[in-house]
């Protein structure tokens, strides 16, 4: 089970930008996505996730300018972010909680992490 992340970049305060994680793998059943941040010499902390049953929560931070959502059928988590602030300046990491099947078909049930991608916000 892969995640691949996409749509960080530079942008100035006050923008917007998109982000897009997509889990890929072989009989996978996908439960919760999030989306995390780690800033320089800062903690990983949790931004936003999502339940399979599409029940979300976002941190204070960030609500009313970040928003998740999901496109179950393409197993694809997105962070719509407004308003950027400069103290959102961070690398933004996906993860999944998911089941696949192994050889012996037999559930497997784990968490994979993206590998991040870089948002930036100048002042």
């Amino acid at each position: 089970v892969q995640l691949q992340a996409s749509g960080g970049g530079l942008v100035q305060a006050g923008g917007s930008l998109r982000l897009s994680c997509a889990a890929s793998g072989s009989r996978l059943t996908v439960n919760e996505m999030g989306w995390y941040r780690q800033a320089p010499g800062k903690e990983r902390e949790a931004v936003a996730t999502v339940s399979r049953g599409g029940a979300t929560n976002v941190r204070d931070s960030v609500k009313g300018r970040f928003t998740i959502s999901r496109d179950y059928a393409k197993n694809t988590v997105y962070l719509q972010m407004s308003s950027l602030k400069p103290e959102d300046t961070a690398v933004y990491y996906c993860n999944a909680d998911y089941i696949s099947y192994n050889s012996r078909d037999e559930p497997v049930v784990g968490r994979v992490w993206g590998e991040g991608t870089l948002v930036t916000v100048s002042s």
